[in-house]
């Protein structure tokens, strides 16, 4: 007898999983799994002849003294965190405003992470500071346990370069922390049963009052168990000083409540708009249509408004970006008066300046590299009343074959100043990159971009990598990465980089397109990309070997599973793969506005068409397969991949199986763990692709 579902009932039980033990992170029968598949591993890929010097080159690539230092502007310093084969856990330091473009800027160091790791006995790995500004020396450090998004809380004092004594200090916990002033700050952290979503992530905010125990603190704010997150966004602008608090409800929509003489205003938006204030304006990024006050604005549109008459319910935009068929907005920052736009031009960079004037907005081209990755960011401080800066913008271009270069423009008008470049790693003459398009199941054309090594001809036989990442938002635009020029396309490898929907290539639509029911979409594209890669015969498919991590990491091992004739090699990275289960798992619940909720009978549904874990089966021939991943990883639990590694190796499947002790999310902690977990893959795709010249 058929088993009658409700569209609200849960999926019917599965079958029961007899690999659940490997989720047990730290548990004892799992690590020692974990160093019995490491230790099968290693030594199959360390035998390539070119690991061990790949391992040195990488690591030396991280660790060049001539990178470019990425600095964040606080006042009249640049702040900068630094990794080098000296200093594997990191400097914090800073130099003056006008001495971060001389070639060798005297920095003042402000914390050694290396000295403090050694003499606290913690793999401190740095996570980022929260400053306070202003005339104030108060920041918050985060520090991370072996790279975890977990992370420790403890207040400093750059005057002093000191920790301070009994300063605000949180313990290890995914917390939420904003300054409001040197004596409060409003905090969300693990308090307790109650305290954190489904998610993991905070669930109330409180007002935390310096020298008061964290028990006492004030309950402020609260989201709901089944949201994302709470979190508090405090805007220090002299003369518009606000706080707001923004309940997450999923990874895409939000509510926003401004905080005022300790009432809460909730704001009225689309759910799933992005709302920010500029002094006297608001500033709203659509992710749906919207229409309001006979106006209709389409998703991917930026708008700007009055402030105040936004609060008082009148609905009058100004629209400073509409997106077409080839062209979406990548990102805005604001200077003193201007907005600067980062905008994606079939996955080519371009930047505008607009200006409010008397007659309305004038719209300002900035001259820069095309095409390439371009990205502008405001150096403005506004907590600085005479600011030098206050129309300053750093604007980074790079590409494929082109390493990054950071300029320096001003917003008002002007050429850019090319003030700091990154050397080449690697000898790009005789290299070309182009563009090309496939077409996917359902017609939609896709983009790709094809990274030429020098001399080379489509005649099918070249080892060939395909990455792809297709969710979130997230945009695969082109980069200059030494490892790749070094260890792949140096050494005769084809790149292919896929933009498939489910990314952010084309806007809002790009994206939703694969979601929730849609997801199939990013893999059918992905397979056009392949298909089209042998039918041009850049490669065949004993040459080609895909890549991808987290999201990616779910993208590889649902092509894999759905084609594997298509591949040779495959590269799952800190990846998604039971999604029968990936909601109970760490962070797994926020990504349901992804995926879909698979207790729910109809988003099981289609979840379970996909799901690697669950589709892989034995008797098919598989292409060979490595797994990478980390203990320390607290997003995307480790028991995907090892699950899945454990299932496929009992099914008779070729697998190899490596899983860093520490190094959280990006499965590196320091720049020796992510040099050695590249020469790995790179052994690992030239032994299964071609042989390395």
């Amino acid at each position: 007898m058929a088993l009658a579902l409700t569209m609200n009932a849960p999926a019917q039980t599965p079958a029961p999983d007899p690999h659940l033990w490997l989720e047990d992170v730290s548990g004892d029968a799992a690590l020692n799994w974990v160093r019995q598949r490491n230790a099968a591993s290693r030594p199959v890929l360390e035998a390539h002849p070119d690991f061990a010097a790949n391992r040195t080159r990488l690591k030396a690539i991280m660790d060049s003294k001539e990178r470019i230092p990425s600095a964040s502007r606080r006042g009249e310093h640049f702040y900068n965190f630094w990794q080098d084969a000296e200093h594997p856990r990191g400097l914090w330091r800073r130099t003056p405003l006008d001495r971060y473009a001389q070639p060798q800027p005297e920095w003042e160091l402000l914390l050694d992470l290396d000295a403090l790791a050694r003499s606290e006995g913690e793999n401190w790995v740095w996570k980022g500071a929260q400053c306070l500004g202003g005339r104030s020396s108060r920041c918050l450090l985060l520090l991370s346990r072996g790279g975890a998004d977990a992370t420790v809380v403890r207040e400093f004092d750059l005057a002093t370069r000191a920790f301070v004594a009994d300063g605000f200090r949180l313990p290890e916990a995914k917390s939420s922390v904003s300054w409001i002033d040197e004596q409060q700050v409003l905090v969300g952290t693990d308090t307790g049963p109650g305290s954190l979503t489904d998610s993991g992530y905070p669930r109330v905010m409180w007002l935390w009052k310096r020298g008061q125990p964290l028990a006492e603190a004030q309950r402020v704010f609260e989201a709901q168990p089944t949201d994302v997150s709470a979190d508090a966004i405090v805007d220090h602008t002299p003369g518009f000083e606000r706080v707001m608090f923004q309940r997450a409800i999923d990874f895409y929509r939000n509510e926003l409540f401004l905080w005022e003489r300790g009432a809460l205003q909730r704001l009225d938006k689309p759910a799933d708009a992005d709302l920010s204030f500029w002094k006297e304006r608001v500033l709203l990024r659509l992710r749906s249509d919207w229409t309001i006050s006979g106006q209709r604005w389409p998703a991917g549109s930026l708008l700007v408004g009055d402030a105040a008459a936004y609060l008082a319910g009148k609905r009058q935009f100004t629209a400073l970006f509409t997106p077409t068929a080839t062209r979406s907005l990548a990102g805005y920052s604001t200077t003193r008066s201007r907005v600067l736009i980062d905008v994606l031009d079939n996955v080519a960079g371009r930047a505008e300046a607009w200006t409010p004037g008397p007659g309305g907005w004038s719209r300002r081209e900035i001259q820069a590299p095309f095409p390439g990755t371009l990205s502008t960011r405001s150096l403005h401080d506004p907590q600085v009343a005479s600011d030098p800066l206050a129309e300053g913008f750093f604007a980074s271009y790079t590409d494929f074959l082109t390493p990054d270069t950071l300029y320096q423009g001003d917003a008002g008008g002007g050429a850019l100043q090319a003030i700091k470049a990154r050397p080449a790693f690697f000898d790009a003459s005789g290299m070309r990159v182009e563009q090309r398009f496939a077409t996917s199941k359902d017609g939609t054309r896709v983009p790709y971009f094809i990274v030429w090594p020098k001399d080379a001809r489509a005649d099918g036989q070249h080892p060939t990598l395909l990455y792809g990442y297709g969710g979130f938002e997230v945009s695969m635009n082109p980069w200059y990465s030494g490892g790749f020029g070094t260890a792949w396309y140096g050494k005769g490898g084809v790149l292919v980089v896929a933009n498939i929907r489910g990314g952010g290539e084309f806007g809002p639509a790009w994206h939703q397109a694969a979601v929730r029911e849609g997801k199939q979409k990013s893999y059918d594209d992905f397979i056009a990309v392949a298909e089209d890669l042998v039918a041009t015969r850049v490669t065949s498919p004993r040459h080609l070997g895909i890549m991808g991590g987290s999201n990616g990491g779910l993208l590889m091992g649902a092509v894999m599973v759905q084609r594997p004739d298509l591949f040779n090699a495959v590269v799952c990275q800190v990846p998604l793969l039971d999604m029968r289960r990936y909601h109970t798992l760490l962070a797994g619940a926020s990504w349901m506005a992804e995926y879909g909720d698979p207790d729910k009978a109809e988003d099981w549904a289609f979840i379970s068409r996909y799901s690697p874990y669950q589709n892989v089966k034995a008797g098919v021939k598989m292409p060979k397969l490595l797994f990478v991943t980390s203990t320390r990883d607290d997003r995307v639990h480790p028991g995907h991949a090892r699950k899945m590694a454990a299932r496929m190796i009992e099914q008779g499947h070729e697998v190899l199986y490596y899983e860093n002790i520490e190094g959280g999310h990006g499965a590196g902690a320091d720049n020796a763990q992510h040099a050695d977990r590249m020469a790995l893959e790179f052994a690992f795709l030239w032994q299964q692709l071609g042989p390395a010249p």
